[in-house]
This record gives structure tokens, C-alpha cells and sequence, in this order.
């Protein structure tokens, strides 16, 4: 049986960039909460030769899209990277949802076969459409989303397991 590309995508992508803004809408409390500015926050790393905040939420969202793009053989545009609060990091992950709910199962047809490539590391790796999902795009997203969720946490946010995981319905 194929994997059915849509279902294991789209949904999965939602839910976690709906986490995500939850995540978010958090961090913004208690940065008004604690008067923190929130450029701090943006800013903040978990070790400095990792990205920030801001990028990691970026990185998220476009992998999301994507991921959603190519396996529907679409080239994705580029958004750009320009988020300094955090009402427009809620707003891009908000304008990702969005686009994402676009998608009809219908155009994941054949999906899993279809060939995408990547420059990995300067190289160019060939997946298939179910490798790319599962050994990629699926991989990518939870990393950013953990890491952005994880840079919140460790500034003092409480946000706990079901944060990250959202409703289980």
C-alpha cells in the first residue's frame, strides 16, 4: 500500500506549526509579563553556533511549505526572512497555515515517487517523494520546532510536553 502522501504531510505540517504559534503567543507573554524586551528572546540561542529564535520559527515555516511544494511538484517561493517581533513570527507561521490548507489531497498523487532533489551540504541528493517527507521534511520541522520550543523554555517560558504536542484529538 502507498503511503498516502497527503495525510502523513499536510495534517502533520498544521498541527505542529499550530503548536508552534502557541509556543509563540507564550513566549510573547511572558515577555510583556516579565517586561523582557523581545528582541532578547528573538535572539536567543541555545549555544552560540546555533541559529536563533527567530530563524529556527523562519526555518520551520519554510520547511513546512517547502516540503508541501515539492512534493506536489511545485518550485517554492521565497518569502523572505524579515520577522523582528513576535506578532510577525505568529503572523508568518499564521500566513504558512494558511497556505498550506490551500493544498487538496488530489495533487500529492503519486507523490511518493516523485523525484526531488536537494543540495545537501553543497551536494545534490536525489529522495523520492516518501524518503523526502520522511527522512527530510518531517525530521527538519520537528528539529526547528523542538529547538525554537527549547530556546523559550530555557529563557523561563513555561511551556511543557502537551505545548509541544498540542491537542491529542
Amino acid at each position: 500500500m502507498a503511503l498516502p502522501m497527503f495525510q502523513s504531510s499536510i495534517p502533520v505540517f498544521t498541527k505542529t506549526l499550530t503548536n508552534l504559534k502557541a509556543i509563540l503567543e507564550k513566549g510573547a507573554a511572558h515577555a510583556q509579563a516579565k517586561k523582557i524586551d523581545e528582541a532578547v528572546l528573538l535572539q536567543a540561542r541555545l549555544y552560540p553556533d546555533m541559529l536563533p529564535l527567530t530563524a529556527q520559527v523562519q526555518i520551520a515555516a519554510d520547511m513546512a511549505r517547502g516540503g508541501a511544494d515539492r512534493l506536489t511538484g511545485s518550485e517554492p517561493q521565497s518569502w523572505e526572512d524579515n520577522e523582528k517581533s513576535f506578532a510577525e513570527l505568529i503572523a508568518r507561521v499564521d500566513r504558512t497555515i494558511e497556505y498550506l490548507k490551500s493544498y487538496k489531497a488530489a495533487q500529492f498523487d503519486g507523490a511518493e515517487t516523485r523525484q526531488v532533489t536537494r543540495k545537501l551540504r553543497g551536494q545534490p541528493k536525489t529522495f523520492t517523494g516518501a524518503n523526502y517527507l520522511q527522512q527530510f521534511v518531517v525530521p527538519n520541522l520537528y528539529f526547528h520546532v523542538t529547538t525554537a520550543y527549547d530556546i523559550l523554555r530555557h529563557n523561563g517560558v513555561e511551556l511543557g510536553k502537551l505545548d509541544f504536542l498540542g491537542s491529542l484529538d
